[in-house]
């Protein structure tokens, strides 16, 4: 079973930005997609973004022309650059990795905006 290391959250000021890693423990490109969620204390995991293997990007309204997926194959590592935070950005931040229909996921990592 794949492992996912989210790593680079933290405290942030509105309107600044932050660029998360997620590092796989396998071959990114054999999954059939790799993408970022959140969760907010009291609120439910809210999907953010989606890369597929053929690189087909999909992102959630709530941070289109904010929040950029890429990936570095060689390094199995996929990133969500974050950019124009807001206070209701505040969550952890996780990512998954998709095959056959199913979702692994990581730890999470937290990030907090401040007002």
């Amino acid at each position: 079973q794949v492992q996912l290391v989210e790593s680079g959250g933290g405290v942030v000021q509105t309107g600044g930005s932050l660029t998360l890693s997620c590092k796989a423990s396998e071959n990114i490109l054999s999954a059939d997609a790799m993408g970022w969620a959140r969760e907010a204390p009291g609120k439910q995991r809210e999907w953010l973004a989606h890369m597929s293997r053929l690189g087909v990007i999909q992102y959630a309204e709530a941070v289109k022309g904010r929040f950029t997926i890429t990936r570095d194959n060689a390094k199995n590592t996929v990133y969500l650059q974050m950019s124009n935070l807001k206070p209701e950005d505040t969550a952890a931040y996780l990512c998954y990795f998709q095959e056959l229909g199913k979702n692994f996921w990581g730890q999470g990592t937290q990030v907090t905006v401040s007002s």
